[in-house]
């Protein structure tokens, strides 16, 4: 009886392969695969098998969970690395451990396909135009519950020479919606093959759909990008390649000599080639496992004070800055002068979940992976010349509130430092990069990527990688800052208005389709 009650709710085994076939597509559309594409069809397969078990929400639901289970191993398994590598997992328990948390994610997906089934007995084949709404609204409600959407359909097409630009008006979350929305007209399209009277119809979809890309690609969707203006100040990005694990005393310290000499090598190359002697300079070294401590270090303040007083330069680095209130540490960005004085430090808000804090009431049961951190507060903008910059450290590219908030406040540039070693030679260095692009395009601010393994880049307004390193490797590169002309985009101004606006419209849909079966129970 039991076996028969849970075979009820289970979909159709064509209904399931429909739905592991959208997440494999899926899973391609993203890096190391590239074949973005792939994200214009991957939902086709999962709005034909909740469309096949639109009758149960139960078994839609089966469908979506298991199209999102799918995706999210798929393209997330680079979460068992360190656990093998550092930690000494087996790689059974690293797996099984990958699958505990991809089947709770997969829940989202799982909600766009109940949530559609009902839908679709409401309101028939129209309903596949709703799905975008839908999706945005589920890729929403992840982010609000887990505090991330990493890999957000969005997110396949950072590559791409147009769809990213509309994450200028609406995040990357519009992007989603754009993606989400061809699949709705290839299925809707599909459906109508069976009623002549529709065909019509489903041309005119498309064709409007393929209207307004043109419109939105054709042309910019701010005032002007910022122009090239005169030269604020000179960065200088190093890649260390610090390794993850070993460092002992000694090679912490030939490491630290390797880092500053090739910041120098990088200033003797080009100060007589392309600069102007007058032009401040930044060092940038990024996130990585050196563990710098200015605030109680004094032989490390004593070491990179000589090094910036010797080349003129200001430095910025990754240091842990202690929390004396709580009695913790900060993950922190600290920037001295060229005088070897501390003139900004930012303490990092959004922390690595279960890495570098642990969320309460856990906090107390189980420690971080890297450490245990305090949460910074304030936004605070660091000097580049004439110019200002927000700095990002690591997993906070990820979100779009926070360089919204730096520019707002009159930020020209961001710089972010991250460090991706623990995770491997793995897709996630490339996935990574795609949160950068999309911040630059929301904000029409450049991003200056500076990262201990990979990739460091220079990122423009449009969201074009430019300057890009080779993973694993020492490099170093010099940019140019300037300042902003000051142009704003729709989502800079409004924020994450267009999510909202989806969220919305689903709960009016869920409350209507709600009314309209109580009207008809009655």
């Amino acid at each position: 009886m039991k076996l028969r009650r849970i075979a009820s709710i289970l979909p159709g085994w064509k209904s399931a392969l429909l739905a592991v076939l959208g997440g494999i597509l899926l899973v391609l559309a993203f890096p190391d695969f590239d074949l973005w594409f792939l994200a214009w069809f991957a939902l086709v397969p999962l709005l034909i098998a909740v469309d096949r078990e639109k009758e149960s929400t139960a078994r839609s639901f089966f469908c979506g969970w298991l199209f999102g289970f799918v995706f999210f191993t798929g393209t997330c398994w680079w979460l068992t690395y360190a656990p093998i590598h550092y930690a000494g997992f087996p790689v059974a328990l690293a797996y099984f451990l990958l699958c505990c948390v991809t089947a709770i994610v997969a829940v989202f997906p799982g909600l766009f396909a109940a949530i559609m089934s009902g839908l679709l007995r409401r309101f028939g084949t129209w309903a596949f135009f709703l799905a975008p709404f839908v999706w945005v609204a589920t890729e929403f409600a992840r982010y609000w519950a887990t505090g991330n959407d990493w890999n957000a359909v969005g997110y396949s097409q950072f590559s791409t020479p147009f769809i990213p630009r509309v994450a200028a008006i609406g995040g990357v979350l519009a992007v989603s919606f754009v993606c989400v929305w061809i699949n709705s007209a290839i299925q809707f399209f599909a459906m109508s093959r069976r009623h002549v009277r529709d065909l019509s119809i489903a041309a005119a979809s498309i064709l409007f759909l393929e209207v307004f890309l043109v419109f939105l690609f054709g042309k910019d969707v701010v005032q002007g990008y910022p122009t090239q203006s005169e030269t604020s100040a000179y960065l200088v990005a190093v890649q260390p390649n610090v390794p993850m694990s070993g460092l002992d005393e000694e090679l912490w310290g030939q490491l630290r000599l390797r880092q500053t000499s090739e910041a120098e090598i990088a200033l003797s190359n080009h100060r007589h080639q392309n600069w102007v002697g007058e032009a401040p300079t930044l060092i940038v070294l990024p996130e990585s496992p050196m563990n710098f401590m200015w605030g109680e270090d004094r032989e490390f303040r004593e070491f990179i004070s000589a090094f910036a007083a010797r080349n003129n330069v200001s430095v910025l680095f990754n240091s842990a800055e202690p929390d004396r209130e709580n009695h913790k540490y900060f993950n922190s960005a600290v920037m001295i002068s060229p005088e070897g004085r501390e003139v900004a430090e930012y303490d990092k808000i959004y922390l690595l979940p279960f890495g570098e804090a642990v969320p309460v009431p856990l906090d107390s049961l189980i420690p971080g992976f890297v450490g245990n951190f305090s949460y910074g507060r304030n936004y605070s903008l660091v000097p580049v010349g004439d110019a200002k910059a927000g700095i990002m450290i690591c997993f906070e590219s990820h979100f779009g509130q926070l360089s919204r908030e730096y520019v707002r406040r009159g930020a020209d540039v961001i710089i972010e430092m991250t460090n991706d070693g623990y995770l491997g030679p793995t897709p996630v260095l490339r996935q990574h990069l795609a949160n950068a692009v999309f911040r630059a395009i929301e904000t029409n601010r450049p991003v200056l990527r500076v990262t201990n393994v990979g990739i460091t880049a220079y990122i423009t307004p449009r969201g074009e990688v430019l300057d890009a390193t080779q993973p694993y490797t020492e490099d170093t590169r010099v940019w140019s800052v300037e300042k902003s002309d000051g142009s704003e985009t729709i989502y800079l101004r409004f924020g994450d208005w267009f999510a909202w606006l989806c969220s919305a419209v689903t709960v009016v849909l869920l409350i209507f389709g709600f009314l309209r079966r109580s009207k008809t129970v009655a």
